[in-house]
């Protein structure tokens, strides 16, 4: 800091010691910023106001707008200090911090404000009936709630659990689609896109700790912020691990002065890109790791691959093939080849035709490398089944480590030797496995496809019969690029779900017989001009007219309902719908007194069954003793620790232990004798601990 700022500083303090405290602050921080790189205002706080949520003394508060009026009197955070007056008419005595300035206020025109930098202690309440319709798989998640505040409960809940996150977050074109601190942020405001990065950075910090280690994130985008997100993006995650930005072309634009710009972006990142390669092996493992079945192959279960044209009329006929020749491997290839010679030269079969083989379970196979990836292998005698002598070496090595693994793949019938050993030898590689060609970075696909999924005039094969939301993503794309990046069973989250449409794609995908399952998060924010119509009737948020204009409830709940059971909210059919469990949650903001004295499990009670899977029964209700679920188990008063550890032990599905007691010797006692391999988890010392770290906050 220069000597003038100091001597200027030093002024201040005599005269107002609390604002050059907070100006020190603010040259510190811009004084460690990054030379390089993308540099952005942070803009704190953030907050968000939570209407419904009753106030305590200690509590932030703003005043509500008057009914009839537009807009807030101002956005001043003033403290409950005081509540008192009969119940019906209770009145909040009130304290500005910044101006030193008191007042008093009606406790019904006060609205409870969460202030990002203060540690928040969520819970879960059900909002609305759940969807029943997919037997004992896993449940999909919805959640109503701020989503910077639904992340900071998923630090309890899934911490390096999540396989890919996709978000659709606001682009920031200076339209009324975005709200910050309450506000339209418009085209003309100076800090239109420091505010953007800033909202970004702090969510998108918290959502790289959810991943997996293994997890990708994707990040659609518009062009007005594109080159900024990308940037952001490598300061994030680390510009090693950028994958791909994928243009999704939806469309022309004839009425545009220069450049149809149609195209929208996605933004891929890996959390960490090493322990990903090319048909699911990571690239920090050795070669060896080829085993003799396929199904022993280390599977990240995405495969990065779409299929190839005509790849399962190839297997389909192999199976014919192999039906017909008795099992008999030359007869199933000498029928293998005569059919490719059959088939029309521009089939697209025809590329998969080169040196087919089968296995002896009756896998058809194509000859692959048999030699050491990049050079440097072990170099031994393979003898010619045949003549016995060795056949040529290559020189970047074998792929086996020793003799002994090169002979199990020989005698496993894996390796192709030729008519004697003068030839090279090399791998049979099952078809089923390499099915796939790489993803291309460019698409086409109308954009309007999102829109008709949800609602489609001309002959009502929407969702909704009028339309209630803006420009929807298509199910269709974000179901493909997801099913790129995951495996069968996988978590993945959206953090802007807007109206849902991230839970319908994964649906989609599970029709594949995969259990993979959706967190959703999105709030229930109205769009100016129907939040400016309801004020002008005099009705403010927590109003019931109010609230159900909200995107959760007018859009994104009746939208998941529908699609899953197949059914639309007036009855009629609108499909026959998915074999899904629903869940739908909205985020509750609890005391941490009452937490620790065991007097908020119902709330507390849905966050311990999405950490345990989300599968099954939620053990929702408090008992005397203990109680065990499908996936997890809850001892609530460490007296019934022997009947615990006996119900415990006779549930081998269990994934989760967890144990209500205030002693750490206690919990160490019951912890030590549960089964080996179950998480236990001590309440509510380690559900505290989680939101007391304030994780995450820039």
């Amino acid at each position: 800091m220069s000597n003038e700022l100091q001597s200027l500083l030093a002024r201040v303090e005599n005269s107002d010691p609390a604002t050059a405290t907070a100006l020190r602050e603010h040259l510190n921080a811009l004084q460690s910023r990054r030379q390089f790189g993308l540099n952005f205002e942070r803009h704190m706080p953030e907050s968000v106001a939570l209407t419904g949520r009753s106030i305590s003394v200690g509590d932030k508060v703003r005043f509500l707008p008057p009914r009839g009026r537009t807009v807030a009197e101002s956005d001043v955070t003033w403290i409950v200090t005081d509540i008192s007056g009969p119940k019906e008419c209770r009145v909040a005595a009130l304290f500005d911090p910044k101006t030193k300035a008191e007042s008093s206020r009606a406790l019904e025109g006060l609205v409870f404000v969460a202030d990002f930098r203060d540690p928040i202690y969520p819970g879960l309440k059900r909002s609305g009936e759940p969807v029943l319709h997919g037997g004992d798989k896993p449940f999909h998640t919805v959640i109503n709630a701020e989503n910077y505040h639904a992340l900071e409960a998923m630090l309890f809940t899934h911490q390096d659990e999540v396989d890919a996150i996709y978000i659709d977050p606001p682009y920031n074109t200076g339209t009324s689609d975005w709200i910050y601190n309450d506000k339209y942020v418009e085209s003309k405001d100076a800090y239109i896109h420091s505010k953007w990065l800033a909202f970004l950075d702090r969510r998108l910090k918290l959502a790289k700790s959810l991943l997996k280690r293994t997890g990708v994130i994707i990040v659609a985008i518009g062009d007005d912020e594109q080159h900024r997100l990308r940037m952001l993006m490598d300061q994030v995650f680390g510009e090693t691990n950028f994958i791909s930005n994928v243009v999704w072309q939806g469309g022309r634009k004839n009425d545009s002065r220069f450049v149809s710009n149609g195209a929208d972006y996605m933004l891929i990142y890996a959390k960490d890109i090493d322990v990903w390669a090319v048909e699911g092996v990571p690239v920090k493992e050795s070669p060896d790791v080829h085993t003799l079945s396929a199904d022993d192959i280390p599977d990240r279960g995405a495969r990065w691959r779409v299929p190839k044209p005509g790849a399962e009329q190839v297997l389909e006929q192999g199976r014919i093939a192999w039906a017909e020749s008795g099992a008999d491997e030359e007869e199933a290839t000498r029928l293998m080849r005569a059919w490719f010679k059959s088939v029309p030269k521009d089939s697209p079969v025809k590329a998969m035709s080169r040196n087919v083989y089968f296995l002896p379970n009756g896998q058809l196979c194509r000859d692959d490398n048999i030699t050491w990836p990049g050079g440097g292998g072990p170099k031994y005698d393979v003898l010619h089944p045949e003549t016995c002598k060795p056949v040529p070496i290559p020189e970047r090595g074998w792929l086996y480590s020793t003799p002994e693994r090169m002979q199990q793949a020989v005698d496993a019938g894996w390796v192709i030797f030729r008519e004697d050993h003068t030839k090279p030898i090399s791998l049979k590689k099952p078809l089923d496995t390499v099915t796939g060609q790489v993803a291309l970075s460019v698409f086409e696909r109308q954009r309007t496809h999102g829109s008709r999924a949800l609602y489609e005039p001309k002959n009502e094969t929407g969702v909704f019969k009028e339309k209630r939301f803006p420009n929807p993503k298509d199910p269709a794309v974000i179901a493909e690029w997801i099913g790129l990046c995951t495996p069968k069973d996988a978590v993945i989250l959206d953090f802007f779900g807007g109206s849902g449409t991230t839970t319908e794609a994964v649906m989609r995908l599970n029709a594949d017989g995969g259990t993979r399952r959706s967190i959703l998060v999105t709030n229930n924010e109205l769009s100016a001009k129907d939040a400016r119509a309801l004020r002008l009737l005099k009705k403010v948020p927590g109003d019931s007219e109010w609230d159900a204009k909200g995107v959760f409830q007018y859009v994104c709940r009746p939208r998941i309902r529908t699609v899953a059971t197949g059914v639309r909210e007036d009855g009629s059919k609108f499909s026959d719908g998915f074999e899904e469990n629903v869940e739908f949650f909205t985020l509750t903001y609890e005391n941490p007194a009452l937490v620790e004295l065991d007097l908020a499990f119902e709330r507390i009670a849905p966050l311990l069954w999405l950490r345990a899977g989300s599968k099954g029964r939620c053990i929702d209700t408090r008992c005397d003793s203990f109680d065990v679920a499908d996936t997890y188990a809850v001892l609530f008063d460490v007296d019934a620790s022997k009947p615990f550890i006996d119900a415990v032990e006779q549930t081998p599905q269990l994934r989760i232990a967890y144990i209500v007691t205030d002693d750490e010797t206690q919990y160490q006692a019951v912890a030590g004798q549960l089964p080996e391999g179950l998480e236990s988890v001590r309440l509510y010392e380690s559900y505290l601990r989680t939101f007391q770290i304030n994780t995450g906050r820039a």
